[in-house]
């Protein structure tokens, strides 16, 4: 039964939703998908990432429904109650620790760990709801799932860990069941899916045939355009159909709402930070509701007509006339309650984020013969991303985008679930190692590192190199190593296991080498002495790691999962 029934969650920066198949075939291409947004008129495959809290810290709504409650509250009580909008940002780039807190609109905090896993239990009881509609007569519990929650690829690990640890807090999976939870890779997803897509399934953007072709030896961009991030992922097509990450997962924080970033940032310079900041503070959920309008412009290409909120009015008409403001905007004018900015200024609004897609992009080109590149997320969905990627790289290769590439994420996440081995190897972004101790040698090892014990002189934390940065390691890849005790009656050893970004680290202790878990082995028996050996196992290849060592002479084994959260 288990690996049939699959529920993907794909929580993303701006808009987050979920699929879930109950069907066993294989050619299931079409999870069912969610739709969202009935309470505001609106039909969409996934509801905005925000999350309301009362003053007491309560949940009280998540999505549409969030964001419709904290725009119709009144001011006093959008103050005292905590929205959080787009907070998956707050993961992107950070060491991440169990208790960090994250600022709510109001400026107040709460603890980050608490509103990601009071979002993911909505989204959890939501689904098992939708399910049950659509199962009459049968019940289902979480725990008959396989769930699958997809992050970036350019996440950092302790990022990864936390949204695990989330999960197992919302009650989707029970602690100790990992294996119902596995953790997707965003443009891992989308490619999965795409990569069985008809031609049909492509919008035709000046070019003929809209077909990918996943023959041995292609290679293909994804790029993941999302709300918060830009991420990107190369394949390369083995036999059989399965994958390998020819490159690192690259990337940007410059996804979709940079752009809305700097529309802000216009309204802002219009009616002078002065009056716009104080607009912002009096008055948070308009600006939403402002940001909000403008989004509907950033799939289109049409000019923008933007309804002038009373209260801005009000407060800029004590300076000044509103059509002063504008008197002097290249690109803007005021028009009877309306603003309207011209189609060119529109653009210029995505000009950062595009360059940096584009500079990406180039860098792949110039090192690699890539035959597609692939555009999924929600922020692919601007005619505007499309066309300047296509123009840019026409001439170089194909650039296609499936028709509801929001979609593509959550739906190829189902698909991974059932296939988790899809993707057979994946370039390390680290290089990871254990603390050795070695017998000392003056010629090679630094006098400070000396260490003497009745066997002798020993030189301590010898960074033992286990992987190294840019390795490819296959999926679900264990390396091994042994060691041995450097006294005949040590009982116990301890492992300490370490990460660098660089290549060949002498020792532990260097600039740049953090700690990522640690395990103690019983080794009771000392019959033989130094001649004893522990194996090390270290599983790199899924998206999460795990440690192993086993006492060769009396079978004891220890296992950790490497942890890359601070405490």
């Amino acid at each position: 039964m288990g690996e049939s029934y699959i529920i993907a969650i794909d929580f993303g920066t701006a808009y987050s939703g979920y699929a879930f198949s109950l069907t066993p075939r294989e050619e299931d291409i079409n999870p069912h998908v969610k739709y969202w947004g009935e309470e505001v008129a609106l039909e969409t495959p996934k509801t905005p990432t925000c999350i309301l809290f009362d003053k007491k810290e309560q949940f009280l709504s998540f999505g549409y429904q969030a964001r419709k409650s904290y725009q119709s509250n009144s001011c006093r009580e959008s103050r005292e109650n905590f929205f959080f909008d787009c907070f998956k940002m707050s993961l992107y780039d950070k060491k991440i620790t169990k208790n960090m807190k994250i600022k709510a609109a109001n400026g107040k905090e709460m603890e980050a760990l608490k509103v990601f896993t009071e979002a993911l239990r909505f989204l959890k009881d939501d689904a098992m709801k939708t399910i049950g509609k659509s199962t009459e007569g049968r019940t289902f519990i979480a725990n008959d799932f396989t769930w699958v929650l997809t992050v970036p690829a350019i996440w950092d690990h302790s990022a990864k860990q936390f949204m695990r640890e989330a999960a197992v807090q919302a009650g989707i999976v029970a602690d100790g069941n990992g294996k119902k939870l596995v953790v997707a890779l965003e443009p891992e997803a989308a490619s999965v899916f795409c990569r069985k897509l008809p031609a049909d399934g492509f919008i035709a953007e000046n070019q003929g045939e809209n077909r990918l072709d996943l023959f041995p030896g292609t290679k293909y961009i994804v790029v993941d355009c999302g709300g918060g991030t830009i991420d990107i992922t190369v394949h390369e097509v083995l036999e059989h159909g399965v994958l390998r990450e020819l490159l690192k997962a690259s990337g940007n924080n410059l996804g979709g709402q940079t752009v809305d970033r700097k529309f802000k940032e216009f309204l802002r310079d219009i009616f002078s930070p002065e009056i716009w900041d104080e607009y912002e503070e009096k008055y948070p959920n308009e600006v939403t509701r402002i940001i909000n309008d403008f989004t509907i412009y950033k799939k289109n290409d049409d000019d923008v007509h933007i309804t002038c909120p009373l209260n801005l009015g009000m407060m800029a008409q004590k300076k000044k006339n509103m059509e002063e403001f504008f008197k002097n905007v290249h690109g803007a004018s005021y028009d009877e309650g309306s603003i309207k900015i011209s189609n060119e200024k529109r653009i210029s609004f995505f000009e950062e984020s595009l360059c940096s897609i584009t500079r990406l992009l180039r860098g792949i080109l110039s090192i690699e013969n890539i035959e597609y590149i692939l555009l999924v997320g929600g922020f692919a969905e601007s005619q505007i991303l499309r066309k300047h990627i296509t123009d840019e790289f026409i001439d170089i290769c194909k650039v296609l985008c499936p028709i509801r590439p929001q979609e593509a994420i959550m739906k190829g996440a189902v698909e991974f679930g059932r296939n988790q081995g899809v993707v057979v190897s994946r370039k390390s972004a680290y290089t990871y190692g254990v603390s050795l101790l070695e017998w000392f040698d003056e010629s090679k090892h630094r006098a400070d590192k000396k260490y003497s014990n009745k066997e002798g002189d020993l030189c301590r934390d010898i960074f033992g190199k286990l992987v190294e940065i840019g390795e490819d390691i296959g999926w679900n890849e264990t390396r091994e190593h042994f060691i041995s005790p450097l006294e005949r009656d040590q009982t116990e050893i301890t492992l300490a296991f370490y990460r660098t970004k660089k290549r060949n680290p002498t020792y532990v202790d260097e600039p740049k080498v953090e700690k990522i878990g640690s395990l103690v082995v019983q080794s009771p028996d000392t019959t033989l002495g130094m001649d004893r050996v522990i194996d090390l196992d270290i599983q790199f290849g899924s998206t999460e790691m795990t440690a192993t060592a086993t006492d060769r002479e009396s079978g004891i084994v220890h296992t950790v999962d490497l942890d890359f959260m601070t405490k």
